[in-house]
């Protein structure tokens, strides 16, 4: 009935990728969020976003914590260091307030910026994002490929 003979599925980086993970209006998480796949958070978060893909923080997302993306387009808060390897998009209804590291930026009319520091360029593209799909830092095989988050509730 059970088999216990069962080979693990492995899963490439380029399949996780391919994942949307979205956080909706009305959801709060306090803990970090990482994912390969873009993410979409209309939500609220206490912690770190990470992820190796897109990342977009809906009009009615707030951040309180860092966010590292490859790319990322903004319509919302972030109280933190912004950190994008590749493209950040700012819109007319973002809010940043701390830090900014982008590889390029495009800042729409009407986005307030709050930064005590900005860089962008190479400097910014440098920085790898790592992705911690195991517990306790091993690599883990399987099919997870979200960390699991310390608490999240919905509001």
């Amino acid at each position: 009935m059970f088999n216990n003979n069962k080979q693990v599925k492995k899963v490439t980086e380029e399949q996780l990728t391919s994942a949307t993970n979205t956080i909706g209006n009305g959801t709060s998480i306090v803990g970090d969020v990482e994912t390969f796949g873009n993410i979409r958070i209309d939500g609220k978060v206490k912690g770190n976003v990470t992820t190796k893909s897109k990342l977009v923080l809906g009009d009615t997302s707030y951040i309180e914590g860092d966010v590292l993306a490859q790319n990322a387009e903004i319509y919302g808060e972030v109280h933190g260091r912004v950190e994008v390897t590749e493209l950040l998009i700012l819109k007319p209804t973002a809010k940043i307030y701390g830090t900014i590291l982008s590889g390029k930026l495009v800042t729409d009319q009407g986005a307030s910026l709050n930064v005590t520091q900005m860089h962008v360029g190479d400097e910014a593209k440098a920085k790898e994002i790592k992705i911690n799909t195991g517990m306790n830092g091993a690599a883990k095989e399987g099919i997870e490929p979200i960390q699991q988050v310390a608490k999240a509730k919905s509001a």
